[in-house]
């Protein structure tokens, strides 16, 4: 028998990390590179191999075109536009129901994320649900907890959802007692 082969990352044992850019570094890059930058002088300045820095290039138009939403910083591929415009109501109306104090679960934001791609679909093909499109980004939405938990990931909603009993809690009784017990305390 050979000797062994080491691992990618050059410890044994050990898998190497994908590291994950942000948009706006992507865009950042893409703008250096647009002014006259060298590609190997951005894998220098950015500490990342060739092969990144030369991905992020030739996927310029798609990378461009990509509106960032507020919490959305990392994009991992390009996604329907309509896909983006629901995730992006979602997280206002996160947002809206957030300010007003209001108890969201897992369940109730799924409801009405399936609820704002239907409705989005339909605007966009003219009420026809039957119109089919050539356009490989154009994917059927399916609202499953993998897809929430990465919308959590990309948005950074992860303290606004409550289940269980936290999510049926009384935050305004809470709230007030422990301004009584604060009056107490001094």
């Amino acid at each position: 028998m050979g000797p062994k082969k080491a691992s990618v990352s050059g410890i044994s044992g050990e898998k190497r990390k994908k590291v994950m850019l942000s948009l706006e570094l992507k865009q950042e890059t893409i703008e250096k590179h647009e002014r006259g930058v060298h590609a190997s002088d951005l894998t220098k300045q950015y500490g990342r191999n060739m092969t990144m820095i030369l991905t992020i290039i030739k996927q310029k138009v798609a990378i461009k075109v990509v509106k960032q939403s507020k919490g959305i910083t990392i994009i991992s591929k390009h996604c329907s536009p309509t896909l983006e415009e629901m995730e992006r109501l979602l997280l206002m109306w996160i947002e809206d129901k957030e300010f007003a104090g209001d108890m969201i679960t897992e369940m109730i934001i799924c409801e009405n994320a399936s609820a704002i791609y239907c409705d989005l679909k339909a605007a966009v093909s003219g009420g026809d649900a039957g119109e089919s499109s050539t356009d490989p980004t154009t994917e059927e939405f399916k609202v499953s907890s993998g897809w929430f938990k990465k919308f959590k990931q990309r948005t950074g909603i992860h303290s606004v959802v409550q289940h269980g009993e936290a999510s049926s809690s009384d935050t305004k009784a809470v709230n007030e007692f422990v301004k009584q017990f604060e009056k107490i305390l001094h």
